[in-house]
């Protein structure tokens, strides 16, 4: 009985270390599992993975004057002026003009900021919705410029150019092995749409309906109540026309 005991138990502490050896071996692929699924999670639209996002950002333009300027050009008052009108429909606070101060055309810029500012008046924006602010350039080689800017809501996408994983035959490489969109695919009509949209709410909601065109709409009930044709006839339609096969 005595020398069946030690036995009995170095087969009991076998069975356990076997137990904790294969318990170890499960915990380590649960724990590496998370890794090799982190691909899975990257949605296979493009929208999804290239949001676009609505949020506020600047919309500047620089005003370049020489040391001896002291005024605006034609263009850079049609440029004021066109900022001056968009500021009306799109701003969403005050126009900020960063004027050089200390540089060799700082002088220069000081004539032009009050014409900036008669330019801004003249389109209807108020003295309070304007705000002068001087600035010095770190870099005394860059040209020292007016900055005119206001905040606007915008849209925006990417950044572009991304590669988190192998395009090519590779065992990392997920799109390739489960023929699926690649990251980057569908970014760049992304980011150009959110750059070519006129109204950044269009993105999200549609707009109001405008007013109906009542002129066109009591000629075509007239027509209407009278058994008359409502299509409209346009007599030159046929003068463009060089054939008449098919007809």
């Amino acid at each position: 009985m005595t020398t069946q005991r030690p036995v009995a138990t170095l087969h009991r502490l076998r069975t356990a270390a076997l137990l904790v050896g294969v318990a170890l071996a499960l915990g380590a692929c649960n724990h590496t599992r998370p890794q090799q699924d982190i691909t899975g999670t990257i949605p296979d639209d493009y929208r999804l993975r290239h949001p676009i996002a609505i949020q506020e950002a600047d919309q500047s333009i620089a005003i370049f004057v020489g040391n001896g300027r002291g005024g605006l050009s034609a263009s850079q008052r049609a440029e004021i002026v066109a900022l001056g009108r968009t500021w009306m429909r799109e701003g969403t606070g005050a126009i900020v003009i960063e004027v050089p101060s200390h540089t060799p055309n700082a002088r220069a810029a000081g004539d032009s900021l009050r014409e900036i500012r008669s330019l801004l008046s003249t389109s209807g924006i108020p003295s309070r919705g304007v705000v002068v602010r001087h600035y010095q350039p770190m870099d005394s080689q860059v040209f020292a410029a007016i900055r005119v800017s206001y905040p606007r809501i915008s849209a925006s996408a990417g950044p572009c150019g991304l590669w988190p994983e192998d395009l090519g035959p590779s065992v990392k490489g997920k799109s390739y092995l489960e023929n699926t969109s690649y990251w980057n695919l569908g970014c760049a009509n992304q980011r150009n749409m959110a750059a070519m949209v006129d109204n950044p709410s269009d993105l999200v909601q549609p707009r109001s309906e405008g007013p109906a065109y009542n002129e066109r709409r009591t000629t075509v009930m007239e027509r209407y109540r009278a058994g008359t044709g409502t299509a409209t006839t346009y007599p030159d339609a046929d003068k463009g026309k060089i054939s008449s096969v098919g007809q």
